[in-house]
């Protein structure tokens, strides 16, 4: 029952609820507690610290560390072994080269094979064009000759005398100039190559067969034989 107050009312009945447990050993399951959450606690931390230490060392290179070296070795090996093949020409780059060299050889000969056909070609046609030259002034000169024949027969009648003569003189002249010379006189050793015996005799007056008479002169257009000279040829007695 609620206690009674003075004025005659009930008192309202006070209740206090705890819910902490009460150590029945005097505090000792605090204790062992606290030690229990430390000890967590310090382990926590180890982890953390553990974790932290771990974590730079796998960024940093320190300078004690052997592996490296032994990295770069192998890597300069490799690159040497892989050079290797290249120079030697039996792996797929030094098979590349030498199929290179070979077709820069070939295109080298082939070079060197039409520079000295086309500079064999320039002298060739050099040549021809020289001698179509020489002959198309062959056939021009030739054409001539009889011209000049007839002024030899005026010059030894006396007939070239005057204007006339001059105009002999400045044909005789321009003809010169492409390499035109006469030849043929009394008294010249005869040469078969060069001199058309149409009379023979015998003399006691030469010592070797001798042109003792010119009946037309012979031309040379430089060193070709144009015409051959007809002369009377005496053979020593």
């Amino acid at each position: 029952m609620s206690p009674a107050r003075d004025d005659g009312q009930a008192a309202e009945r006070v209740v206090i609820r705890d819910k902490r447990k009460i150590d029945p050993t005097g505090g000792k399951a605090k204790e062992a507690q606290a030690a229990e959450s430390d000890k967590t606690e310090a382990a926590t931390t180890e982890a953390t610290k553990e974790s932290t230490e771990t974590t730079p060392k796998k960024e940093r290179k320190p300078s004690h560390a052997a592996p490296e070296p032994e990295a770069a070795e192998s890597t300069e090996d490799e690159s040497t072994v892989e050079k290797e093949p290249v120079e030697a020409g039996t792996g797929p780059l030094g098979a590349e080269l030498e199929a290179l060299r070979s077709d820069l050889e070939e295109r080298t000969r082939d070079l060197q094979r039409v520079t000295a056909e086309y500079a064999n070609y320039r002298k060739r046609v050099d040549r021809d064009r020289g001698v179509q030259a020489e002959q198309a002034t062959g056939l021009v000169i030739t054409a001539l000759l009889p011209v000049l024949d007839d002024l030899d027969r005026a010059r030894e009648h006396g007939d070239l005398v005057g204007p006339f003569a001059a105009v002999a003189e400045q044909l005789i002249a321009a003809l010169g100039k492409f390499g035109l010379t006469a030849f043929g006189e009394k008294g010249d050793p005869f040469d078969p190559t060069r001199h058309e015996a149409v009379a023979h005799r015998t003399s006691s007056e030469v010592t070797e067969p001798t042109c003792v008479e010119v009946m037309r002169r012979g031309y040379l257009l430089g060193d070709r034989l144009l015409r051959a000279a007809l002369v009377a040829v005496a053979d020593p007695e």
